[in-house]
């Protein structure tokens, strides 16, 4: 802080600074507790997070902090990558303390503060996903009158109406997995999703449910079916996504990569313990087959020795190609669950789904 005299001199300034530090310091042990509290129930945006925390340097570039809407200092900075930018965040950097001088701050509002500032100079990034906000799924009933009711209270092109039993009766003898497909795929005059990228499947098996009876219990949505085919375990489909996961031992990368490759330096450098793997993510359209360039990715793996590890997992391009990628320590022989979270560019929520590993 510069002293300025104000009028009182340096000594009055000098006792008045060390009074406020003082001040400030017991209000933020006193608030540590339920800010705390309060992240784990509801992450802020990245907008506010800036707003009540980082512009005090980050606004003005005080102590050499690269300046919000300053290109060139952010651009250096993000080819970093998130999370080696939300590293120094977390554990301080410079002049800049630790959770930016705020440990009530969650490590998703850190990095949705950085995001936030990035994109405000000239990026163009994903937030991350929050754990503690789940968005819950939307009832059959609720879709439907949203979305679907546009054509099938009508029945705009043909669309079989709400309720309408003589009307949906030959579509349900196909099975409500046949029918969910046609609706992810459009069918007819029906876009892909009815026409909202953000639908789940779950959601559209229960609107198209609730259209074929409205007055049946919720609970009542038929699961389902097995399917017929056995599904490639390194491959999953989710919210008309194609996702697919690879992994890879760090020990293999380590011979394949010398510490002169370019490769070797990704995340951070390849890790030199032991048990460690990069995990790659794949994502296309179910529909069209196009590559998913824009999404966030991250990976939640529980153990119960290490404890949970979350990360970032990072683009990487490749002969024009987008895959996502971060490495994790996987120890021990037991099957490792490896939790996925998607979420796509302009998505108002996240896509899960999980694959299994076993060294």
């Amino acid at each position: 802080m510069n002293k300025q005299t104000d009028g009182v001199g340096n000594r009055g300034v000098v006792g008045a600074t060390k009074l406020l530090a003082a001040t400030a310091a017991i209000a933020l042990v006193l608030s540590a507790a339920p800010q705390q509290a309060r992240a784990r129930a509801s992450d802020r945006s990245g907008k506010e997070v800036v707003q009540a925390v980082c512009a005090a340097c980050h606004g003005t570039g005080a102590n050499g902090a690269p300046k919000i809407g300053d290109k060139n200092a952010w651009s250096a900075r993000s080819t970093r990558g998130l999370t080696a930018l939300s590293g120094n965040a977390l554990s301080g950097i410079r002049k800049m303390p630790p959770h930016g001088g705020n440990p009530g701050l969650s490590d998703i509002e850190i990095k949705r503060a950085i995001v936030y500032m990035v994109n405000s100079s000239g990026g163009n990034w994903v937030p991350p996903i929050s754990k503690t906000a789940r968005v819950e799924e939307r009832s059959g009933e609720q879709v439907v009158k949203t979305i679907c009711f546009k054509c099938h209270e009508t029945g705009v092109q043909g669309a079989p109406k709400i309720g309408d039993r003589a009307a949906w009766a030959p579509r349900v003898k196909q099975g409500f997995e046949a029918l969910r497909r046609s609706a992810i795929n459009g069918h007819g005059g029906m876009p892909p999703r009815g026409g909202e990228a953000n639908l789940t499947d779950t959601e559209i098996l229960a609107a198209i449910t609730y259209m074929w009876n409205p007055a049946a219990p919720a609970e009542q949505v038929p699961a389902a079916p097995a399917a017929a085919v056995k599904q490639d375990p390194n491959h999953q489909i989710v919210d008309g996504m194609d996702v697919y996961f690879g992994v890879t031992s760090a020990e293999s990368l380590r011979k394949e990569h010398p510490r002169t490759d370019p490769e070797s330096t990704m995340h951070g450098g390849i890790p030199r313990g032991s048990d460690y793997y990069h995990l790659n993510i794949s994502l296309f359209d179910a529909v069209t087959k196009a590559e998913i360039k824009d999404a966030h990715v991250e990976i939640r793996v529980p153990d119960p020795t290490i404890g949970e590890q979350i990360k970032t997992v990072e683009p990487m391009a490749f002969n024009n190609s987008v895959s996502y990628g971060n490495y994790f320590q996987l120890p021990g022989q037991y099957p490792h669950t490896i939790i996925v979270l998607i979420r796509k560019a302009g998505a108002s929520r996240a896509s899960e789904t999980r694959f299994a590993f076993r060294q």
